[in-house]
């Protein structure tokens, strides 16, 4: 039976592997995409995450996620949805650089969590069973279940020597005896045994994963800070969560009745069993959710790594405090590396109004510039050739709906939105990026409106873009020409056909495509 199981997780883990390596590869071909996709995250009242499509089908979090644990995903969701600190995205800059090069041991990590994957339930009841109080077992039920097992073997042994039956009728009332003992404890057990059932294989997975961090060697200051962390007194994580599993792994054979009766009868074996959970949860109990917080941590930046490797043509942002924000050849990541069109951007003046006809890469383009403003603010590679960040809050207005459930118009819901970003970049200087904003008004006052959004973020120093079919709202720009620049993209018509190039100009866009259109396609 031992030599089985070791043969059967050899196997399991050589199928993760390949398992692991064959979706990397159709990934690369850009064939499909079986990693998870993170859609329970999805929030549409989020600052940007909706927005910029972070999660569900197709989305840069699938792109990026590498994780097999709940708490792993969790933790990778919360890197894209926060900005960390500069000295927090120094940190995990350096990190991944070093896991980068560390793919044998990313892919154990990841294979590991594959061959059992746990999930919320599991999680939550192992983290309540640590938090539950420990009752323990008495130190009079410990002695009689040292003593009273020797005292059943000595009148056996004496039984087989003098072969008088009251010895063995007295082993029969010490069998007894042991039984109602252990029915003494069968509250606790049934208590015990609600965690173990479900637990104690993801337990022996954790355990494995926690060697690997453990026997790995590393140089960069987080990883190392994340590896101390396995430790509860001098003893490692990985050996100690291993003991709990093999702990949970005995008291889950309380369900088999006829091993419980005779283990029972002879050596109260499930009280042993008992009073080892009790004594290990009093000892490291409340070391469990940070251990498993640094598996999270290891599969969060493995991610991260995973998507470097796959990219090196990406690069890490220098950062700076000095408000500076610059890219060279800056792209969307989730477009094809052969044919998109990176563009350069400087955001000197500090807010760009942007025009184009529809289809010419407006929406794109600021996309790009969100999301790679995200992924600098998290410490990931950025996709572009070079680029100057100051991490800051990134606030998007892009894709809004109206809510039926809330009873909110679309326009309703657009201003609920450029209210809370005017709110957050009154109190602090962000990035912003607005798509057409006002949509759901006439004309004239769209015009106006977008006018004075645009005037309030020059007011309150806001660095970024709006997207805009208005050619009067350029003339902004001649009002504060130290702290707004026209952008455009350009559509041209050659030979009866329309051309984008998706390149990025300075000034306002000239040609028109709608009525082309529609002439080409017999509308007009």
């Amino acid at each position: 039976m031992n030599r089985h199981t070791v043969i059967s997780r050899k196997r399991k883990r050589a199928e993760a592997i390949i398992a692991i390596n064959q979706d990397e590869i159709t990934h690369l071909k850009r064939e499909g995409n079986n990693f998870e996709d993170g859609a329970e995250f999805t929030d549409p009242k989020h600052e940007y995450s909706y927005d910029l499509d972070i999660f569900g089908k197709h989305s840069i979090f699938q792109h990026i996620n590498r994780t097999e644990t709940y708490k792993g995903k969790e933790k990778l969701a919360g890197l894209f949805l926060k900005l960390l600190p500069q000295n927090e995205i120094l940190n995990n800059q350096e990190a991944v650089k070093e896991l980068t090069i560390k793919p044998e041991f990313r892919q154990e990590i990841q294979a590991l969590g594959l061959i059992k994957k746990d999930n919320q339930k599991t999680y939550s009841k192992l983290i309540n069973w640590s938090k539950e109080k420990v009752v323990g077992v008495s130190l009079i039920s410990r002695l009689l279940a040292f003593l009273l097992p020797l005292v059943l073997l000595g009148l056996f042994t004496a039984y087989i020597v003098t072969r008088d039956t009251a010895l063995l009728s007295a082993c029969g009332y010490v069998f007894i005896f042991n039984l109602l003992l252990v029915l003494g404890k069968i509250k606790s057990l049934r208590n015990e045994n609600n965690y173990t059932t479900e637990v104690n294989e993801i337990l022996h997975q954790y355990s494995l994963i926690i060697n690997q961090i453990e026997k790995e060697k590393f140089k960069a200051e987080k990883l190392l800070t994340l590896q101390n962390k396995l430790y509860s007194g001098k003893e490692p994580a990985g050996k100690l969560i291993k003991t709990l599993s093999i702990l949970f792994s005995q008291m889950d054979t309380v369900g088999n009745v006829l091993g419980a009766l005779i283990m029972n009868g002879i050596f109260q074996y499930h009280v042993h069993i008992l009073a080892g959970l009790h004594s290990w949860k009093k000892q490291h109990a409340d070391n469990i959710e940070n251990w498993l917080d640094v598996i999270a941590e290891f599969e969060a930046l493995n991610s991260l790594a995973n998507y470097y490797y796959n990219n090196q043509d990406y690069i890490f942002p220098q950062l700076n405090t000095e408000y500076k924000i610059e890219f060279k050849n800056l792209s969307h990541p989730l477009l094809n590396p052969a044919t998109r069109i990176g563009n350069d951007v400087a955001f000197t003046p500090q807010f760009t109004v942007l025009t184009g006809s529809n289809m010419s890469g407006k929406s794109t383009f600021l996309r790009s510039l969100g999301l790679n403003m995200v992924l600098a603010g998290m410490g990931a590679p950025v996709c572009a050739d070079a680029a100057v960040v100051h991490p800051l809050p990134v606030l998007v207005s892009m894709r809004l709906s109206d809510s039926l459930a809330d009873s909110e118009s679309y326009f309703f819901a657009e201003i609920k939105r450029l209210k809370k970003i005017m709110d957050a970049v009154k109190n602090e200087r962000s990035f912003v990026l607005l798509d057409e904003i006002l949509r759901g008004t006439n004309s004239d006052d769209k015009r106006s409106g977008t006018i004075a959004v645009v005037e309030k973020m020059v007011g309150y120093n806001a660095i970024g873009a709006i997207a805009t079919h208005d050619v009067e709202v350029c003339e902004t720009t001649y009002k504060y020409p130290d702290s707004l620049v026209n952008r455009c993209f350009e559509a041209e018509i050659t030979h009866s056909e329309l051309y984008f190039d998706y390149k990025l100009r300075e000034g306002v866009c000239k040609n028109k495509s709608a009525t082309f259109l529609m002439k080409k396609q017999g509308v007009i």
